[in-house]
């Protein structure tokens, strides 16, 4: 008769997968991920400051705006003691250009705006995203309201009367397209998405960490 054979030892479970790496000795966790950028907070932050900033320089539009508009030339004229106003050109495109001159210098705003907040913040985010829209739309309101009050007075037939019948005076700085608003905020939103996206920072791909060699459990020798 022979002895049994005593059967191998089962394999090791854990010698078939890979060990994955903990943060290096005396790097806490939290830090390993802040690493990663800004947390929530900070985002929120640094968003309320790009709109607040974005929203005041709404003035320089508000002023180029009331230089650079045409005139829309109306003329006043008296009929029984009352006065009466009207276009001096009825087939005029002034007020059309005070709109499209709005719209243009909206467009180039928002352009600006977008560069310069990618060059602050190239990481870009969700929060940055709606700081610089909404800066934007702030910016063009205050832009309006401040070109309407540096433009010419509102009461016309006062104005008429002051200069006399058949005197020719500006009409005052009006915007017809109020739609002309959102020039800013979605010139802003549309180029800084494509700054971002061509030249912001990549996120690493990510790979499996199957650890240094030592780092698995024994092998079974077959």
């Amino acid at each position: 008769m022979t002895a049994p054979l005593t059967p191998p030892p089962p394999p090791h479970e854990d010698s078939a997968h890979p060990v994955r790496q903990g943060p290096p000795d005396g790097e806490p966790a939290a830090e390993r991920y802040e690493q990663d950028g800004p947390g929530m907070k900070t985002e929120v932050r640094e968003a309320a400051v790009i709109a607040a900033v974005v929203a005041l320089s709404g003035v320089l539009l508000g002023v180029l705006w009331w230089q650079l508009a045409p005139q829309v030339p109306l003329v006043g004229d008296s009929a029984d003691h009352s006065w009466v106003v009207y276009l001096k050109d009825s087939e005029g495109e002034q007020a059309v250009g005070v709109d499209g001159t709005f719209t243009l210098l909206g467009l180039a705003f928002g352009v600006l705006s977008a560069l310069g907040v990618f060059l602050v913040r190239r990481r870009g985010g969700v929060p940055l995203a709606v700081g610089l829209g909404v800066g934007g739309l702030l910016a063009s309101l205050l832009a309006w309201r401040l070109g309407v009050w540096l433009g010419p007075g509102q009461d016309v037939i006062a104005r008429a009367k002051a200069v006399g019948a058949g005197v020719t005076f500006a009409a005052p700085l009006r915007l017809g397209a109020k739609g002309a608003l959102l020039a800013w905020p979605f010139a802003a939103l549309l180029v800084h998405l494509g700054l971002t996206a061509l030249f912001g920072p990549r996120d690493p791909e990510e790979h499996e960490d199957f650890g240094r060699p030592g780092d698995y459990g024994p092998q079974q020798q077959q």
